[in-house]
């Protein structure tokens, strides 16, 4: 099967509109831009069955460091990137680490680590993509290419298994695949699981496998689905809960110079019950239509924290970022605000469009990354971020016009907030951590505040993943290293609701520091990390992501990470 290509027509007015941008976001107020999207294609899941319990699968020998030869690249990220690293301003930069409060985690532990996938497959892989989720009982995490189950003390109870082991006999043998960039999600109303990873680009129709456990154990037997992409690859799949869909937004890249974004929600009541006739519902934004500045590299759909749930038949946000000096040649730096809205009474009438653009402070995506002639070419453009004792660097991927997983969504009653980031050049040559909380009252959107978290101290931050707690408080997770003294490691900064707008203003934490630089070729550094929320106490905040810990090819480890911010105390319903 082949993509039907769904346009979407952007208004003359609102293009006309554009060329008054850079006035508008002067003056900081929204730009509005409307568009309609054609009919949407209504597919039911491709293959459906039953798994056996997780737990009982085969876990994985103990492996010796994966040598250069072995270590693998998951997937290579297609698509244009950049590397002249021209620093063209920022607009929002926070030069101090704030209060210095002294935040520390409540408790940490060591995740999945690259000898996992050498233990199973005699070989390494990057990128690890370290994705994770927290439940009432449980924390589940995956990487490329192997996923664990653990206790919230930190003590692994399954694990590691291969992410294809999860599909073991599965209809849709490419399920049985570890083809990667995993995505786990806890779905808090249903008390259920979601685990998925995409299909082999190479071996078509391509599919997204998603698995959503029968009951409240992460560790027990999953209904399996996979939806099929025909023979365009769904890039950087992200996922999240919606009231009644599970949504997925995709970078998709078809046989030959294809390229759009895809936008879709299945049918989450029936997934959760086991329903073989689930239905997605789809729209593909195609390049040749719509201006790729409007779309990017990826948008992220909102995910829904907290028990306060949207108005009925409140549209989903979608979102995705623009710069005007990266390679799309967008007219100004701003959010894109999508909403799609899907009836399963009448998935025909779905409707997915552009609601409005809000302007930003100005910030630089492309950072000053190296092309040395000795890396192979699917890693050009990617030593960006120095390291100490090698020159070899790894990647920042802030290049890609995307903001990085989550959208992180809470109903407070009177407004909904929204909270994303991404990675940007904050001062010549030096990585930050650009983040936005974006309000929706009475259906309309607004910026609330922004900022750029790059301390003046020589460290790099990068990576970012973000959340709010139900006070309103702010978590935010990212990578960090210098060419010097600071390895790469995994920190965190927070705000309080009443704090100043723009900062973070509770000092700097550390989940692990660093004290050894990855040397592989390719240079690549995870795709995403992540920010999730206690359900227990909507004060918790979980992160997880990588860090290196001995010198070496691919030497990645993860750890995990849990603190509170002094604003929240545990226990109580959503202020």
């Amino acid at each position: 099967m082949t993509i039907k290509r769904i346009s979407l027509a952007i208004t003359l007015a609102a293009i006309a509109g554009f060329a008054e941008a850079s006035a508008v976001a002067a003056n900081s107020s929204v730009h509005q831009a409307s568009a309609v999207a054609a009919r949407p294609q209504v597919t039911q899941a491709a293959a459906f069955d039953s798994s056996s319990a997780v737990r009982d699968l085969p876990s994985a020998p103990a492996a010796a460091a994966p040598s250069t030869a072995d270590t693998l690249e998951v997937q290579s990220e297609r698509g244009p990137s950049a590397n002249d690293g021209n620093f063209q301003g920022e607009g929002n930069r926070q030069d101090s680490q704030g209060n210095n409060q002294g935040l520390t985690p409540l408790l940490t532990f060591e995740g999945l680590n690259n000898l996992d996938n050498a233990g199973f497959l005699g070989h390494g892989w990057t990128p690890p993509d370290p994705v994770g989720a927290v439940g009432p009982n449980h924390y589940v995490e995956m990487v490329n290419t192997v996923f664990a189950v653990y206790d919230k003390k930190g003590t692994r109870l399954i694990g590691p298994f291969l992410l294809s082991s999860l599909w073991q006999g599965f209809a849709v043998t490419g399920c049985n695949d570890n083809s990667g960039d995993p995505v786990v999600l806890y779905d808090r109303r249903a008390d259920r699981w979601i685990m998925t990873q995409f299909t082999d680009p190479n071996k078509t129709p391509i599919y997204n496998c998603v698995a959503i456990s029968k009951t409240s154990d992460p560790t027990g037997a999953y209904f399996r689905y996979a939806f099929s992409w025909g023979d365009f690859f769904p890039d950087y799949p992200k996922y999240s809960v919606w009231t009644n869909g599970y949504l997925l937004t995709s970078r998709d890249f078809g046989p030959t110079t294809e390229y759009g974004i895809t936008v879709a929600s299945l049918e989450r009541q029936k997934m959760i019950k086991g329903d073989p006739g689930a239905r997605m519902v789809r729209f593909f934004l195609d390049s040749a239509v719509v201006p790729i500045y409007l779309m990017g590299d990826g948008l992220l759909p909102a995910d829904i924290d907290g028990w306060s749930q949207p108005d009925e038949g409140a549209p989903a946000p979608i979102v995705g970022t623009m710069n005007a000096t990266g390679q799309y040649g967008a007219p100004f730096d701003a959010l894109n605000v999508f909403e799609l809205s899907v009836d399963w009474q009448s998935p025909e009438d779905a409707s997915f469009g552009l609601a409005t653009q809000l302007p930003v402070a100005q910030f630089t995506s492309k950072f000053p990354c190296t092309t040395p002639t000795t890396v192979p070419p699917s890693s050009q453009t990617r030593s960006c971020i120095p390291q100490p004792g090698t020159t070899r660097k790894i990647d920042i991927l802030s290049y890609r016009q995307r903001p990085t997983f989550r959208l992180a969504y809470r109903n407070f009653g009177g407004y909904e907030a929204m909270v994303t980031n991404q990675s940007v050049q904050a001062t010549p040559g030096m990585a930050g951590v650009r983040w936005y909380e974006i309000r929706r009252r009475n259906g309309q959107y607004s910026l609330f505040q922004q900022g750029t978290y790059a301390p003046a101290d020589g460290v790099h931050r990068w990576m970012g993943s973000i959340a709010m707690d139900r006070k309103g408080d702010i978590g935010l997770g990212y990578s960090v290293s210098n060419a010097t003294t600071v390895y790469p490691g995994i920190r965190f900064t927070g705000r309080l609701k009443r704090d100043a707008l723009g900062q973070m203003t509770l000092g700097e934490g550390v989940i692990i520091d660093g004290t050894g630089s990855q040397t592989t070729r390719n240079s690549r550094w995870g795709d995403y990390s992540t920010m999730t929320i206690d359900p227990t106490d909507d004060c918790t905040f979980w992160y997880v992501n990588e860090y290196v810990q001995t010198t070496g090819v691919s030497p990645w480890q993860t750890r995990v990470g849990s603190f509170r911010l002094p604003g929240c105390a545990s226990g109580g319903g959503q202020q």
